[in-house]
């Protein structure tokens, strides 16, 4: 019998520029009893990751172009708001109402570039991590050093699709396993070769625990277990659709 876990880690705490994720993450699974296996994964918010590395701004002490006040008139948004957005995209993709869709220069297509101002505190906004990727290697090595268990780990963002209403949780940087499950070429139980069998696992994984960490109750750290995942070196780039595929660009 297949069984998966997923269980949050109360107790984090606010996060502050220059904390150290991987200690606050081990500090808070010896409060909550929780030993660290090695085929764990731990999902992250990206939130607190970005108030770790002192991602967040001031929106009064944003320079704001006249662009970004055209833009902001035209979409009803606060142009220092549209001004941050503007600085983590590399293009618009779409805009129209009130909404900006965007690529950020990770390479992700997505409404305001990841610029959030939930859970941050009254007149300010989180950028989402430089390089997502290094943020979740610095966090595991941390905690193999504290507790020598060395889980994968996921930074997790709120996206919207094209195609669905409402938002889902997704990888936005992956370390110690790889984020795609491809089991193309191999046969389904009646003996069919598959030809379109590639899984975004490190999104699955990355939706389930947003089930449990519930935004509004800060649990921004969840652990889950007994999902089979592959070890070794990933990055979420391995998860973004090249633009020729895509048919909503």
């Amino acid at each position: 019998m297949n069984r998966l876990a997923i269980f949050g880690l109360a107790g984090i705490g606010e996060v502050g520029a220059g904390d150290s994720l991987g200690k606050l993450i081990v500090d808070a699974c010896s409060r909550n009893g929780v030993v660290l296996e090695p085929d764990d994964v731990i999902v992250i918010a990206q939130k607190i990751v970005s108030k770790s590395e002192g991602r967040l701004i001031r929106l009064d002490g944003v320079v704001v172009s006249d662009y970004a006040r055209e833009l902001g008139r035209e979409l009803d948004k606060d142009p220092a708001l549209v001004e941050l957005i503007l600085s983590e995209s590399q293009r618009i993709v779409r805009r129209g109402g009130r909404a900006m869709i965007v690529e950020t220069h990770h390479g992700f297509v997505c409404a305001n570039a990841g610029v959030d101002c939930s859970n941050v505190g009254l007149g300010k906004a989180a950028l989402l991590p430089k390089d997502p990727d290094k943020s979740a290697r610095k966090i595991r090595a941390e905690i193999q050093g504290l507790v020598g268990a060395s889980p994968a780990i996921i930074i997790s963002d709120s996206f919207g699709r094209a195609w669905r209403l409402g938002t889902i949780d997704l990888a936005v940087g992956v370390a110690g396993f790889k984020p795609i499950k491809d089991e193309r070429g191999t046969k389904d139980f009646y003996g069919y070769e598959l030809r379109a069998a590639v899984t975004a696992i490190a999104d699955e994984i990355a939706s389930a625990a947003e089930l449990v960490m519930r935004k509004k109750e800060a649990m921004p750290v969840v652990v889950v277990r007994g999902c089979e995942i592959e070890k070794g070196e990933g990055s979420v780039k391995d998860l973004l659709r090249p633009e020729a595929e895509d048919l909503f660009r």
